[in-house]
């Protein structure tokens, strides 16, 4: 009996209500990244902040199966499948949606909560933000919204500059949803748009040797797992050129990148863990609405600006959530 239990959860054939599989023992969380863990610390902060609010601990009365792809995406099909074969009660990802997209492919019975960047809808994960529909929801922060407004502020920061250099991952399933933002966004500021295309570390690297003969003014730096976690890179190239550049997640700028514009990744993060606890207690996915993040914030360091040379606008400085001095 148990045997024939085991293989139905794990074909995906049926699945018991998780309220019920939890009385066996401590409900089993699978948490599927594209990232690593060193780069993603805030978002898992957030995660067990959320999960904790719901009554749940991690080694105490939940478990957590971590599976890191470390920015190989073409691993996540394999890692979910683990995840649904260990088995798991629920899938947190995080990472965009090629993580969250995985997951989904990897079972149509076990919970799944993502959290990510892009657009759920037009990607095909959930039917819609009010009725996701099947067994998976989530939060997003519309990434592609943001990096349009960061092309806005660039042209606050930098009027005189004539072309913004934009590095974008071309493997990202919404490269080209990001670039037809930006080039809108570039458009109402009268700027012209240097597409600069990394997909791993060495293309990175390629692209600011590009920067550098190009004699590009300032750089934004598009939502992407790989250069979360290849963000000393380019924290590190982009002073090497003495660029300034924008980002969209603030632990850019904590480690000394100039600015950014962009979601708040922790108390994202802890809807997610929220969403997690409900559904551990009983909830079902389609009856969860997508969330969407809205505390979005501007994060200036100014020791980073004064090291530019540049001096940043009164009224930006005014905005701005935080000064890092």
């Amino acid at each position: 009996m148990r045997r024939r239990t085991f293989l139905l959860a794990a074909g995906g054939a049926a699945i018991w209500p998780l309220a019920a599989r939890a009385q066996r023992s401590r409900p089993t969380i699978g948490f599927l990244a594209s990232g690593s863990p060193e780069t993603f610390k805030t978002v898992i902060t957030g995660f067990l902040d959320g999960l904790n609010a719901s009554g749940f601990t991690e080694g105490e009365n939940v478990a957590i199966e971590y599976r890191w792809a470390q920015c190989q995406f073409n691993l996540l099909p394999a890692l979910a499948g683990e995840l649904v074969q260990r088995p798991v009660d629920l899938i947190i990802t995080m990472g965009g949606n090629v993580a969250a997209l995985a997951a989904k492919r990897a079972t149509s019975t076990v919970p799944i909560v993502f959290l990510t960047g892009d657009d759920p809808v037009s990607s095909g994960l959930v039917d819609s933000l009010n009725r996701p529909g099947g067994n998976i929801t989530g939060v997003t922060w519309l990434a592609t919204e943001l990096g349009a407004k960061n092309l806005e502020l660039i042209g606050e920061l930098l009027p005189a500059a004539e072309v913004i250099g934009v590095l974008i991952n071309p493997n990202r399933p919404t490269a080209e949803a990001q670039l037809r933002n930006a080039t809108e966004a570039a458009g109402r500021v009268e700027k012209k748009l240097l597409v600069l295309n990394a997909g791993n570390k060495e293309e990175i690297d390629n692209a600011f040797a590009t920067i550098a003969q190009q004699h590009i003014a300032v750089l934004f730096v598009s939502v992407d797992p790989l250069f979360i976690v290849n963000r000393l890179q380019i924290i590190e190239a982009a002073a090497k050129q003495a660029v300034p550049t924008l980002y969209f997640q603030r632990e850019f700028v904590d480690l000394g990148g100039l600015m950014s514009y962009g979601a708040n990744a922790q108390d994202a993060s802890r809807l997610v863990g929220g969403y997690a606890g409900r559904i551990i207690k009983g909830d079902k996915p389609a009856d969860l609405p997508v969330q969407r993040s809205t505390r979005i914030e501007t994060i200036i360091n100014l020791k980073t600006a004064k090291s530019l040379g540049l001096a940043i606008p009164p009224t930006l400085l005014a905005r701005a959530d935080e000064v890092i001095e």
